[in-house]
């Protein structure tokens, strides 16, 4: 089986996935399209859906570097939740700004959600553009919303 690469909508920008089998080998934001498939869960969290990427496997973990227990760590954090990059420094013995720099080289966004990680004091950044970050976590925390509210609506 060959790497095969796909992309589908999140917003204004496109999702290029490229993957084999479970395995995600990159991601990327464009603004434009390419031809090809994109796994299924994927497509559903760029639909909004709330969808835990964690069964996916990404290139990014197989190592046993600084970074790949960086982006380990990072693939822990939760749907609509975040960390800052002193949190993930800290449980690692590292430094904040080797967890920024790992974030920067992360091959695999979404399946490690590096969107998750925040500066101490700001957002901190994201490429090819922050407002793709704000928008992610926007979309993280209104589908944590419906599905409360859902949640509450069944019960009652």
């Amino acid at each position: 089986m060959e790497i095969i690469g796909g992309s589908c909508r999140f917003g204004l920008w496109f999702v290029r996935v490229w993957w084999k089998g479970t395995t995600v080998h990159r991601v990327r934001f464009a603004t434009t399209g390419i031809e090809g498939e994109v796994p299924d869960m994927i497509r559903k969290y760029c639909a909004g859906q709330v969808v835990s990427l964690s069964q996916l496997d990404s290139i990014a973990l197989h190592d046993d570097t600084i970074y790949s227990r960086i982006y380990r760590a990072v693939q822990k954090v939760p749907y609509g939740s975040t960390r800052t990059y002193g949190d993930i420094a800290d449980s690692l013995g590292t430094a904040p700004r080797v967890v920024g720099q790992a974030m920067a080289k992360n091959p695999t966004p979404l399946v490690v959600p590096c969107h998750r990680i925040l500066a101490a004091h700001g957002i901190g950044g994201f490429s090819p553009s922050v407002e793709i970050k704000e928008a992610l976590l926007a979309m993280e925390k209104k589908g944590l919303h419906k599905e409360k509210k859902s949640l509450l609506f069944k019960e009652s």
